[in-house]
C-alpha cells in the first residue's frame, strides 16, 4: 500500500541534502512522522495545509517500513499510518509538487495507483 507525506519546500530540501527527516515541526512534537493514506490525503492539505505554496508530496511504500508504521485512530476516528523513524529518502518511491490552484492543493493523477 502507498501512503502520502506532504512536505514544505524547506522540509523537502532537508530530506534532499540529509538523505533522512524527523519531518515537520508537527512530526518532532509528537515523536513520529505524519502520513495519510490516498483517500486522507486532499482532506490533510485542506486541514494542515490550508493555502500553504511550494509543497511537496511524497509516495512512501508502506509494506517495507515494517513495525516501524503503526495505524492508529486519528481524526475522525480513521487509522493513520504513523512512522516511528525517521523518514529516509530511500523509502520515497516518487515525488512531485503540490500545486495550489484556486485555493485548492492539486494532487496528481496517480495519488491511489503509485
Amino acid at each position: 500500500m502507498v501512503i502520502y507525506k506532504i512536505l514544505r519546500a524547506p522540509e523537502w530540501a532537508r530530506l534532499q541534502a540529509d538523505g533522512r527527516s524527523d519531518g515537520a515541526p508537527i512530526d518532532v512534537a509528537d515523536g513520529y512522522v505524519h502520513f495519510s493514506t490516498a483517500e486522507q490525503a486532499a482532506e490533510t492539505a485542506a486541514k494542515h495545509f490550508a493555502g500553504a505554496e511550494g509543497l511537496m508530496l511524497l509516495a512512501v511504500d508502506a509494506d517495507p517500513l515494517g513495525a516501524e508504521l503503526r495505524w492508529e485512530v486519528s481524526r475522525g476516528g480513521q487509522p493513520f499510518p504513523h512512522l516511528y523513524r525517521e523518514l529516509r529518502l530511500s523509502d520515497v518511491l516518487w515525488s512531485e509538487p503540490l500545486p495550489l490552484v484556486a485555493g485548492v492543493h492539486v494532487f496528481p493523477a496517480r495519488v491511489g495507483g503509485a
